[in-house]
């Protein structure tokens, strides 16, 4: 038995999974603050009264927060410190020096976590090949980390000058802290991040020790309190590639923790591609305050290295702090459940980003909220069941959700409340549409290619209408869909990812020192695994080089063949990147050298092999609930009576044509006209639009 939890900003998911028979049983609950872990224990105890599970018999837990996004948005991390090269300390201040809107004369920068008065510098220096040019100075050491404990500094990031080709300097920092200050939190960046790139370094280096300290408490705590309740498995933490991580090395680099909600969302999404032999889909996950979409080809998530935390405008991209960390490249919106409609002051219908979040909630949740939101909308359309949300266990109040449409949209636009309700939803449809289409035109595909597997919330309700814009051939909602990135969790393999890098051009590549790099990044990966309980049969192993042609400021990943690598190996690692090169930009350039610039070794263990099946599957009776008014954009403003399924009741092999609202527990499923509805073995709603 195990059981995966998610921690969304409104909703808190939980997964049952039973290894043995592919059984699974959810849970759903408000995200609590300040504390989410109330939230989870909240679940457990849900879990607990409605299936008799019992802690004890939990073989694992794995787990994805938002803590760490969280503390880096709200400022909430620790006092944290930078010890660095001298003459470097401006480093975080100085960036890229990029503007992300140059046409904004008042242009916010994001604000460094280190303030300039704790980023030392101290003497001590390196070449780029690893050289010591100057030894590093002890006592300036001593006396920096003497004026960082009278600050009240708990955290420190130590980066200094190309320790990603010797960490001999930051690693004597290391031991010199753990021998003298144990009380104190610091991260390397020879171990948090050792590629080329000081700025990005810098960045991710001291955004990991910014929230160490805080994310050490919080698993701490969470161990207690389940160990409390009787758990005694292993806790996995999921991480920002789709991989999952011990919860040791979730202390060690939180900073990886940053995207591991959503990331669970694409792992489900390949499990059950290869479930249906399905293998390239558009996943699109939409919960309570975001929307997210994400490409998988050929059962492999898009994985990207760019990415950018605490943005000042948080769908800008520039805006953020610069993480260079294995991401699961995804498009993400500020549309979810919560998001905010308001008419602006040019008097245009808005929705998002602002979102009213679990508290106070939508207006329809009668918990103090009274800004019209999407689900208010969703209510009023017709689309959810103000007695049947989240199973019954949460009644919404519809009269509460026309109110605050009518004052705040239908009321300054001349509208009705259906057309203010209306508008809303299209909006919101359009904002997530426009946003897919451009994530998979900027890779040079065609969106139209691509069936939409659509959970979350909020996923199912919304499905039909972004599908429909992107014409997508065919729609797909998962069993559990609400859930479905928890579920994801269960899915996804233990993993490790070294990281080392080497810049230089093929032909002239030290192949032994190559050869010996892999070997030492295989073995430690391996080892973690090993440490973990997985045997090294078991393990997989992918050797990755971001390469470039040589001059370009940016590179490509390209995958590395396997064994030992010399200079007959050129020619195909050439062929590799070529076709990569092509298949982004259309394009190759002849006679120019091609270089590597960073290399990574992935080893994974076994991705979990399971038939998921609900407890209530055996259930039998008409599946067919009733009839309620439906307002389709399609169909104008006018409500229709549309046909109400119980979804749990639905069997293999059942078909009907759309409209149709498919409700379970934790979400609704909204199916417009002119399509056909199918279950499939897996009870899997398969929708194809004509």
């Amino acid at each position: 038995m195990k059981l995966g939890i998610d921690i969304g900003g409104t909703f808190t998911d939980l997964v049952l999974l039973n290894e043995s028979n592919g059984q699974i049983q959810f849970g759903k609950t408000l995200t609590t603050y300040p504390d989410p872990a109330t939230g989870i224990l909240n679940g457990i105890h849900q879990l607990i009264r409605e299936y008799g599970m019992k802690p004890a018999e939990l073989a694992g837990i794995v787990h994805g927060t938002t803590l760490v996004t969280n503390a880096v948005i709200e400022r909430k991390g620790k006092k944290t410190a930078l010890i660095t090269t001298k003459g470097f300390e401006d480093v975080l201040e100085i960036g890229r020096e990029l503007r992300y809107d140059i046409y904004d004369l008042f242009l916010t920068t994001p604000q460094p976590l280190v303030p300039r008065n704790l980023r030392i510098g101290i003497s001590e220096r390196m070449d780029k090949n690893g050289t010591v040019l100057e030894e590093m100075d002890l006592e300036e050491l001593k006396e920096a980390i003497k004026f960082c404990i009278k600050e009240g500094v708990q955290s420190i990031a130590v980066c200094f000058l190309h320790s990603f080709s010797n960490p001999s300097h930051e690693q004597k920092v290391g031991h010199f802290l753990s021998e003298h200050y144990p009380q104190l939190y610091y991260s390397l960046s020879s171990e948090i991040m050792p590629e080329i790139r000081e700025y990005e370094r810098t960045s991710a280096t001291s955004m990991n020790s910014y929230v160490q300290p805080i994310t050490d408490e919080y698993l701490s705590k969470l161990e207690s309190q389940l160990k409390s309740l009787g758990f005694e498995g292993v806790i996995n933490i999921m991480i920002s590639s789709g991989r999952l991580t011990s919860i040791e090395g979730a202390r060690r680099a939180p900073i990886h923790l940053l995207e591991s909600g959503p990331a669970g969302g694409t792992m489900a999404g390949i499990f059950f591609g290869k479930l249906i032999q399905k293998p390239n889909l558009l996943a699109f996950d939409m919960g309570g305050t975001t929307a997210k979409a994400s490409l998988i080809r050929d059962n492999q998530p898009e994985i990207t290295n760019q990415f950018e935390a605490a943005r000042v405008r948080r769908f800008k991209k520039g805006s953020g702090l610069p993480v260079r960390i294995p991401v699961i490249d995804m498009i993400e919106i500020g549309a979810g459940g919560g998001s905010i409609a308001k008419v602006n002051e040019l008097g245009l219908l808005i929705v998002g980003p602002e979102s009213a979040s679990s508290q106070p909630g939508p207006a329809c949740y009668g918990q103090g909220g009274e800004l019209p939101t999407v689900t208010d909308a969703d209510l009023v359309l017709g689309y959810l069941n103000e007695d049947y949300f989240l199973g019954g266990g949460m009644k919404l109040r519809k009269d509460l959700a026309e109110k605050a449409i009518e004052k705040y949209v239908s009321g300054p636009l001349g509208v009705s409340i259906i057309e203010g309700a209306m508008g809303i939803h299209k909006i919101v449809n359009e904002n997530m549409a426009n946003a897919a289409r451009v994530h998979i035109l900027e890779k040079g595909l065609d969106p139209r290619h691509f069936s939409m597997m659509a959970f979350g919330g909020a996923g199912p309700v919304h499905a039909f209408g972004v599908a429909k814009l992107l014409h997508a051939p065919q729609l797909i909602i998962p069993i559990g869909a609400g859930v479905t990135s928890a579920l994801g969790f269960l899915v996804s393999p233990l993993a490790s990812e070294r990281i080392s890098s080497y810049v230089c051009k093929l032909e002239e590549m030290n192949w032994d020192r190559v050869n010996r790099m892999l070997k030492d990044m295989e073995e430690e990966g391996i080892s973690f695994l090993e440490n973990s309980g997985i045997e090294k049969k078991e393990a997989r192993v992918q050797r990755i080089a971001d390469m470039r042609y040589a001059g370009q400021g940016h590179e490509i990943s390209v995958a590395i063949p396997e064994g030992l690598l010399n200079k007959e190996s050129i020619k195909e690692i050439e062929k590799r990147f070529i076709d990569e090169y092509e298949l982004r930009y259309s394009r190759s350039i002849d006679k120019v050298p091609m270089e590597t610039v960073t290399w990574r070794v992935i080893v994974s263990g076994p991705t979990p092999e399971v038939t998921p099946h609900l407890s209530k599957s055996n259930d039998v009776g008409n599946a067919l609930k009733g009839s309620r008014p439906v307002c389709f954009a399609s169909l104008g403003s006018q409500a229709i009576d549309c046909p109400v399924y119980n979804r749990y009741l639905l069997q293999e092999g059942d078909r009907f044509p759309g409209p149709a609202i498919i409700e379970e527990m934790e979400s609704t499923s909204v199916i417009g006209p002119n399509t056909s509805v199918e279950i499939d073995e897996y009870k899997n709603i398969i929708v194809t639009i004509g």
